[in-house]
């Protein structure tokens, strides 16, 4: 049965495209082991690094956000050549209201792991509470809660996009349905993936 159409009065809202980066120029997953000082100096790296070369944003991305009315990506590289090579009509507004959720690694003596293992531990001993000398998950649930009503406040009349991060992009999610926003497609959480919202 056909949606009723809205009135002329009525504002139409989104959709919201909300991405995963794309693959990162520095791998988790290559060596050397590291000591948990090590490794928080590897994150503070990989939060500066840009995309691994040679990538492209893939088809499907590129169809859902290229009549975006708005393009947003965080405050770090990889998000803004991200936004960049998925919707290249248009600049994108950098902020970092969405940026990653911090990974502050558990200070764990005379243990040696990849980026990518002390990546699962760090965000286990985050969600415990565990913040080092950084932004603690209450607050990162805060500035969550900011970054949603960002997004719903930009997409009145207007259809947009967000090019950001992994973790981050999850904790929207509960704030965006509290907002009276809809998964309607849920691409997963890898490098390149995307969600797409509809005002319900």
């Amino acid at each position: 049965m056909a949606m009723p159409e809205t009135t002329s009065t009525a504002n139409r809202r989104g959709p919201i495209v909300v991405s995963r980066h794309g693959k990162p120029a520095l791998d988790r997953t290559a060596g050397p082991r590291l000591d948990w000082r090590e490794y928080k100096d590897w994150w503070a790296r990989y939060e500066e690094s840009p995309l691994a070369e040679g990538q492209v944003a893939p088809p499907a991305l590129m169809e859902a956000v290229k009549d975006a009315d708005l393009v947003f990506a965080s405050g770090r590289i990889r998000a803004q050549e991200t936004a960049a090579r998925a919707a290249p009509h248009m600049q994108a507004e950098y902020d970092p209201v969405f940026n990653e959720a911090p990974l502050p690694p558990p200070m764990l003596p005379r243990v040696r792991y990849l980026p990518k293992t002390w990546n699962i531990l760090a965000r286990a001993a985050w969600l415990n509470g565990h913040a080092l000398d950084g932004e603690s998950v209450v607050q990162a649930r805060l500035r969550a809660m900011d970054a949603a009503q960002k997004l719903h406040e930009a997409s009145e009349d207007a259809k947009v996009y967000l090019a950001a991060h992994g973790w981050f992009n999850r904790m929207l999610r509960p704030e965006l349905k509290k907002l009276g926003w809809k998964c309607v497609r849920d691409g997963g959480d890898s490098y390149w993936s995307f969600r797409v919202y509809e005002y319900r």
